[in-house]
Parts: C-alpha cells; sequence; structure tokens
C-alpha cells in the first residue's frame, strides 16, 4: 500500500496551511500503516513549496508544473491530479478540502476507478485497513467508515487539526508530464478587498457575531446604523477579530429595512451558514437559538452581549452572558482597545 499527499501550489508558491494539515495527515496515517508517501504538487512552480515541506519525510515529490496550472480550473486541474495519481500508484490519495481540490476530487476518483470521500476528519490505521471518520450533513453527524475499493481519495477537512511544522529543506521535485486541455475558462484577473477592510478572518483568535439588534430602535425610540456600524469595525480593527452575523441580521437588506454595508451572507454563521472554529466567541445582539449556535461548535469560549437575561445564551449556551446594552459595552471595550 501506498499514499499520496496531492496539494495545489499557491500563486506566491508556497502551500497553505490546508494542504500543511493534509500533510501531517498523510504522514500520521503513512507511519500507522508502516509504509511511505509521497507527495504531488500542483501549480505553477514546484521548487520553493519543495523546499517548504523538504523535511516531512516523503518518499518522492512530485511536481506537475505549468503556467495553466496556476489558477484553479477543473479540466486542468483534475488532467494534473489524474497523472501524478498514476505515476505515483498510490492506494490513498490525501488532499486538503479547499474549493479548489472540492470541485475535481470525485472527477478525478471516476477517472482512477476508485471512490471517494469528503469532509474527512481523520483517517487512521485499523490494522491493514484505513478508517475514515467523517461529517455528514452539515458537520451534525459523525460517521467513521471503511472502503475496499482503490485508489481512495479523501479530502481532508481544513482546520480539523494542527498543520505539519518542519524546517524547510532541499527536496528534488520529479516532474510529470502531462497534457494541460485547453481551457474554455480564462482568468482574467482577481478582485479582493484590501487586508485592513475583510471582515473574515479564518485565523483570527477571537469571532464577533452581530445580531440584528444592532439596526432596531434603541432605547431612545430610533436605529442607530450608523453608530453600530463604527463600534463593529472599530473592534475588528482594534482585536483583529473575524466579524460573523445572524440570519436574521444578513437577510434584512432583502426586507428593505436598515442594514450594516459591510455585513453579507458570507458572514453568515448557523445551520445555513458557516461553522467558524475561532477559539473565542463573542456574540452581540443575538438571541442565541438553536439554529445560530449550531454554529459555534467548533468555539470553546462563548461569551455574549444582550439586554434580555432570559435570552438563548443564558440558557446554557455561553460561558458568560453580560446583561447589558451593546453600543454602551462595545464602545467601553473600543475605549480599552485603544
Amino acid at each position: 500500500m501506498s499514499i499520496l499527499l496531492l496539494a495545489h501550489v499557491d500563486t506566491d508558491g508556497s502551500l497553505a496551511k490546508p494542504a500543511l494539515e493534509a500533510l501531517g495527515a498523510a504522514k500520521e496515517l503513512a507511519a500507522g500503516l508502516s509504509v511511505p508517501f509521497d507527495v504531488g504538487l500542483v501549480g505553477g512552480t514546484a521548487d520553493a513549496a519543495a523546499v517548504q515541506i523538504g523535511s516531512c519525510g516523503a518518499a518522492q515529490v512530485f511536481g506537475v508544473c505549468a503556467p495553466e496550472l496556476t489558477e484553479a480550473r477543473y479540466g486542468t486541474d483534475a488532467a494534473a491530479a489524474e497523472a501524478v495519481a498514476r505515476v505515483s500508484g498510490a492506494d490513498i490519495i490525501l488532499v486538503p478540502g479547499t474549493s479548489r481540490w472540492m470541485r475535481v476530487v470525485a472527477g478525478v476518483a471516476q477517472r482512477l476507478g476508485g471512490r471517494v470521500d469528503t469532509h474527512v476528519t481523520e483517517c487512521a490505521a485499523a490494522g491493514a485497513e484505513v478508517s475514515v471518520t467523517r461529517w455528514y450533513y452539515k458537520q451534525r453527524i459523525e460517521g467513521v467508515l471503511t472502503r475496499q475499493e482503490r485508489p481512495l481519495v479523501l479530502a481532508i477537512e481544513p482546520g480539523t487539526r494542527a498543520p505539519w511544522a518542519g524546517a524547510p529543506s532541499a527536496m528534488a521535485v520529479t516532474p510529470v508530464d502531462v497534457v494541460v486541455p485547453a481551457g474554455r475558462t480564462r482568468v482574467v484577473g482577481v478582485r479582493a478587498p484590501a487586508s485592513g477592510e475583510a471582515t473574515v478572518r479564518p485565523d483570527a483568535e477571537l469571532l464577533l457575531v452581530a445580531g440584528a439588534g444592532w439596526t432596531k430602535k434603541q432605547a431612545d425610540g430610533a436605529p442607530h446604523v450608523a453608530d453600530a456600524e463604527r463600534l463593529i469595525l472599530a473592534f475588528l480593527a482594534g482585536a483583529r477579530a473575524s466579524l460573523g452575523g445572524s440570519k436574521s441580521l444578513v437577510d434584512q437588506s432583502g426586507d428593505g429595512q436598515a442594514v450594516l454595508p459591510f455585513m453579507t451572507h458570507v458572514n453568515q454563521v448557523g445551520q445555513t451558514g458557516a461553522s467558524p472554529r475561532h477559539r473565542k466567541g463573542l456574540a452581540t445582539c443575538c438571541h442565541g437559538e438553536e439554529p445560530h449556535v449550531v454554529g459555534w461548535r467548533f468555539i470553546g469560549e462563548r461569551r455574549a452581549v444582550n439586554l434580555n437575561p432570559n435570552c438563548g445564551w443564558a440558557q446554557g449556551k455561553a460561558d458568560v452572558l453580560y446583561v447589558a446594552d451593546a453600543f454602551e459595552v462595545m464602545a467601553k471595550v473600543n475605549e480599552l482597545l485603544g
């Protein structure tokens, strides 16, 4: 049995955190099975990425490099992944569960005559078998399974394990030839907000979640959306926190109500939104009902600010509930942050 880690190289030539997490999983699984593992790098160039993981202990590092592979496209990525998998001959193929790989892994598994499992949180050796732990139904159900089909492609869910960390070291890259199909998709550029304007920061220590209460009438009988915007953005800048929102808040734009202009459905946390993995969470003007709290399952320390002492957060869903006005609390916190 042999194992292959497939990773795409970022535009700066390095491997991102999800790839390093998958590398750690591949290394542990190989050790449990007492078999070697290879690494396949897909991108415009692989030299810098190979040096980055040179001390990981891989038997071989394969590189599929071409200018067409710098950007994500189904046709080119699938062809590159298939080529590396066939050269390696691996029985188990691990990939980071990024959006780029999740688009192609099913097709690659079909081309190789194998099977695929996504949202994998653990893969372990059970004798000569490989047991796979994965999520179902938006991370609400966890199942453990084994499969006899080979090759087995496993997409490791980002954020579920510590990334591999090792010293850079020189590592030879074995080139793999692939006929890159002519793509009908052409990437003409990338538009992204400046780093200071970004409100979604997956690696932040703290997640601030804003509820619809920020846009409602306050004690004086009038809404203060501009003040809410100023307080929230000042806190995000001062604490370098990430921003989440309740469904009721992000849906308000469709109802014609006053909205926070920087809040979109990308920020939504909960049953129909994201499940963030920040270490700490602070909910403001949220009630803490189950559809919202389900998005907090990976957050260890939970605090909330709400005027209602009987809100959902008070029912054992928060470690600390501050019964206070969020406008006053966040103004004082921002003052302390300087």
